[in-house]
This record gives C-alpha cells, sequence and structure tokens, in this order.
C-alpha cells in the first residue's frame, strides 16, 4: 500500500475482524489485508492489535453517531428518523450480508476488553430510537422497551440471515420492526 494513512487502514481492519473475530485476527492477516509490514501496522498502531481494534470501533461510533443517532435525536420529524434508521442500518448492514462488528466482539472473549465501548455503542442506540419513539408518538413509558426490541432485533436478524445466508430474512424482520415503530392513531 503506496502512502498509507492511518485512517486508510481501518476498513480494511474492520474487515479482519469482522471475518476472523479479535481472537482470530492475527498480525499476518491484518498485514495480508493491509499490505503492509508488521513494522508499518506497528508505526501506525503502537499499541499493536487492540489499538487497531479500538481505532476500529471509534470509527464506527463516529458513523453511527452521525448516520443513526444524531438523526434520531435531532430530526423535527421523528417518525421520518425513524424509517431513516431503518434505511440506514439495511445500507450499512448490507441488507444482513455484513457482520456487526460491535455485536460481534460483544458476543466474543474480546467483550471484557472492549466492554465499556461495546455497551456505549448499544444504550446510545437504545437511548436515541427510545427519544425519537416518543417525539414520534409512542408512550414514554414503553419507548425504552420497544428500542431495545428493535436494536435487540436487528442483531438477531444479522445472526439468522447470515447464518441462513438468506437475506431477505434481514429485510423482512427489519420491515416488521419498522411496522412495530409506527404510531397507529
Amino acid at each position: 500500500m503506496a502512502r498509507a494513512e492511518r485512517s486508510d487502514l481501518l476498513p480494511r481492519l474492520a474487515e479482519v475482524f469482522r471475518e476472523h473475530g479479535y481472537e482470530g485476527a492475527s498480525l499476518s492477516l491484518i498485514s495480508q489485508a493491509t499490505g503492509l509490514g508488521k513494522g508499518s501496522l506497528y508505526h501506525f498502531f503502537p499499541g499493536g492489535k487492540e489499538e487497531m481494534a479500538q481505532a476500529v470501533l471509534a470509527e464506527i461510533d463516529g458513523w453511527f453517531a452521525a448516520q443513526v443517532f444524531r438523526p434520531l435525536r435531532a430530526a423535527d420529524d421523528a417518525d421520518a428518523a425513524v424509517a431513516a434508521m431503518f434505511s440506514t442500518v439495511a445500507a450499512y448492514f448490507r441488507s444482513g450480508r455484513r457482520v456487526c462488528l460491535v455485536g460481534a466482539l460483544s458476543l466474543s472473549d474480546a467483550r471484557d476488553r472492549f466492554g465499556e465501548r461495546l455497551r456505549a455503542y448499544f444504550a446510545e442506540w437504545v437511548v436515541a430510537l427510545s427519544q425519537a419513539l416518543v417525539r414520534a408518538g409512542h408512550p414514554p413509558e414503553t419507548a425504552d422497551a420497544l428500542a431495545e426490541e428493535v436494536v435487540g432485533g436487528i442483531q438477531g436478524a444479522l445472526v439468522l440471515a447470515r447464518a441462513l445466508d438468506r437475506t431477505e430474512v434481514f429485510e423482512r424482520i427489519l420491515a416488521g420492526l419498522r411496522d412495530r415503530c409506527a404510531v397507529r392513531a
């Protein structure tokens, strides 16, 4: 890789962690994916693989904050923001073909290593969605539970669609969750 920048490496690193998990992402696999030798990798990430994973998680956090959480919190039309969240999430996860790295790390032994960041990601998503649901007309006393159901449903849909290798499963479950979020007069 000619004249690599640290930020250029993050998508490649993310895919290695998605494909192999934190534990299985050897420096050899990371080197192969990035086109950099171990010395160059340590130049960009002196803290090694853990720093690489932290940087990838920070990148994911930033993307979700900008594309999902802020729009849920700031949109004048909360109904439209919730609908947009489903479209944005479907595109990000490639209709169930892309693993949620945060979810995958939460299920692995790496959970203890990155626990605070993983909890913060899911908690922020639930809170932002809950706030949008209340603004859209859902009762405040049920909005948190619905937001948890939706975020959990999206994560479960990812697992099921990938296990069955059927993207329509992800899309159908998202459509059902989107319908659950619609306010009925």
